[in-house]
Formats: C-alpha cells, sequence, structure tokens
C-alpha cells in the first residue's frame, strides 16, 4: 500500500512539472480551446458563401431599368422608368451609384442584315443611358452623386400580369365555397334557420287525402 502512494505522489509530481514547464502551450496542444466557437464560425461562413451569390444577383436585378421602362424602340422613359430611377436613388441609407442597364432587345431585327440589328442595338443602348444620366442629375440635383450606368443581358425577371390573373383567380376558387340559392338567416339548409326535414321524433306529414302516414283513400 505504501508502494502504491508513494507511486502516485510521484506520478503527481511529475505532471505538475511538466504543466508549470509547459504551461499554457502543453494544454492548447492537448485540447482546443476555442471549441465550438471555432467550428461555429467556419459552418457559418460556408452558409454565408453559398447565399451570398444569391444575394448579388437579386440586387442587381432590383438595380436594373428593363426594356419595359423605355417607349419601344426608344430612349424616352416610360412614367413606370422614372418611376424606377427615383426609387434607386432614393435608396436608404444611401444609394448605389451603379445602375445596371438591360441591353435593347425590343427593336426589330432584318434577317438580310444582322449587323445593322447590333449596330442599331449599340447605339440605342448608348443613347439610353444618355437618358438615365440626364434624369438621375436632375433628380438628384445638389445631392453630389455620380452615377455609372452599366450595360448587363440578364433574363427577365417576374410573371405577365395574364398568367398572374389566372393564377389569382385559380386560387381563390380553389377555396372559396357557393352558397345555396336560398340566403340568410332562417333560410332552410343554413346556419340558424329550420332543418329542410322533419324534427327527430316529429309526426310525419299527413299525405293528401288521407291520415298521416297512411296511404291516400
Amino acid at each position: 500500500m505504501k508502494g502504491f502512494v508513494s507511486d502516485v505522489l510521484t506520478a503527481l509530481g511529475v505532471t505538475s512539472g511538466l504543466a508549470v514547464v509547459g504551461g499554457c502551450d502543453c494544454y492548447r496542444n492537448l485540447v482546443d480551446p476555442c471549441y465550438p466557437e471555432r467550428y461555429e464560425y467556419a459552418a457559418r461562413q460556408e452558409v454565408i458563401a453559398a447565399f451570398a451569390p444569391q444575394v448579388h444577383n437579386g440586387h442587381y436585378l432590383d438595380q436594373t431599368v428593363w426594356n419595359y421602362h423605355f417607349e419601344p424602340g426608344t430612349e424616352k422613359l416610360t412614367p413606370g422608368g422614372m418611376e424606377q430611377l427615383t426609387y434607386l436613388a432614393r435608396r436608404r441609407p444611401y444609394p448605389d451609384c451603379t445602375i445596371y442597364l438591360a441591353t435593347a432587345h425590343d427593336l426589330m431585327y432584318d434577317p438580310a442584315a444582322p449587323s445593322r440589328y447590333a449596330e442599331q442595338r449599340a447605339a440605342l443602348d448608348q443613347r439610353r443611358i444618355q437618358a438615365i444620366q440626364n434624369y438621375l442629375a436632375a433628380e438628384t440635383s445638389g445631392r453630389n452623386l455620380s452615377f455609372e450606368v452599366v450595360i448587363h443581358d440578364p433574363p427577365e425577371t417576374g410573371i405577365g400580369a395574364q398568367p398572374m390573373g389566372i393564377s389569382i383567380g385559380k386560387m381563390y376558387l380553389g377555396f372559396q365555397g357557393t352558397l345555396g340559392p336560398a340566403v340568410g338567416i332562417g333560410a332552410p339548409g343554413t346556419s340558424g334557420g329550420s332543418p329542410t326535414g322533419p324534427a327527430p321524433g316529429a309526426p310525419a306529414a299527413a299525405a293528401p287525402g288521407g291520415s298521416p302516414g297512411g296511404p291516400p283513400r
């Protein structure tokens, strides 16, 4: 027994000496002092890395001026186009001064002169850039803002008015019930009215010319 106690005391002394000599470095080599924060941070960065491109793409589309913001084939802004630019210029806490212009697809294409189509589109894009710059300069006068217009060619987002109307109509028809011909309190077959059939336990109605429930005379 005395030998066992002495061995234990010796081991404790050696361990204490290592702890004193090694100090914090020895402890850090044995365990992870940043658990679980280190791994939570890595997992959070992986989620953000996958979500960030979607956020950036959505922001680019939100900053886009589309073909339907101009009168077809021209650089003249429609009221909706001016409203879009006003919305972008008044974004809080501060506007993003990079505006994206969807390249013109509202021109007539002549198969006999494809190069002319490309030239007309490039010229219309430049005129539309100038129209955007002119409107933003007037809208933000005195605010010392300088906007850059970048041309890109994204797919058009959203859904048309007609398909949206059909979808909404089907949605309402799918859950909205129909009422019978008689509507209102006290109407047969409705809440608060008398039942359409005889009450339980009540005698049957008398048949024409006979006794109640019996055959006709």
